[in-house]
């Protein structure tokens, strides 16, 4: 198989948030991650990150450190990568460097779109889509990404909507 080849799986999660765009659109990025990764079934909670004086803006990253649980001995855990931003509209994530046992996934790629609907309300598109190089895992990913995963999701998308309704303050720009 050729190296570069990955198997990919996506899901996707919606949401309409009741706040101006700009809440919709900055919060899951620029608020405390620790309130939105806050630990969900088999997923620690977020501790911690480092060396995110970059984060939020293309190409600035940060170390990501998770709590112990049954899966995780606690520490670093992976890297946060912002690919695109698009002001008010779109973010493109990637979480890869994994430090822990990540069920066999290279890298994950998180997508996050807003659309104002001019009434006080934002649409938001919640997306991701992980990525492994084991071909024969294909089935295993596909049923994690569909459940496990999407679950999660839902869960951030929670804890996000509550943040940009509270006007939770930015930590980074």
């Amino acid at each position: 198989m050729n190296p570069c080849f990955m198997m990919k799986t996506t899901t996707k999660v919606t949401s309409t948030y009741n706040c101006s765009l700009e809440r919709a659109f900055k919060s899951p990025m620029l608020c405390d991650v620790k309130k939105v990764h806050t630990g969900y079934g088999v997923m620690p909670k977020l501790t911690h990150c480092t060396e995110d004086e970059n984060w939020g803006k293309v190409g600035g990253s940060r170390k990501v450190f998770m709590d112990k649980n049954l899966f995780f001995k606690g520490g670093e855990a992976a890297l946060d990568t912002v690919l695109i931003r698009t002001e008010n509209k779109y973010w493109k994530i990637e979480i890869s460097n994994f430090k822990y046992w990540a069920m066999g996934f290279n890298k994950f790629q998180g997508e996050w779109f807003t659309e104002d609907n001019n009434n006080g309300t934002v649409n938001v598109n919640y997306k991701y889509t992980l990525f492994s190089k084991h071909i024969l895992a294909y089935p295993f990913h596909w049923l994690v990404t569909k459940t496990i995963w999407r679950n999660y999701m839902k869960h951030a998308m929670e804890n996000i909507k509550i943040m940009a309704k509270n006007n939770e303050p930015y930590v980074h720009k």
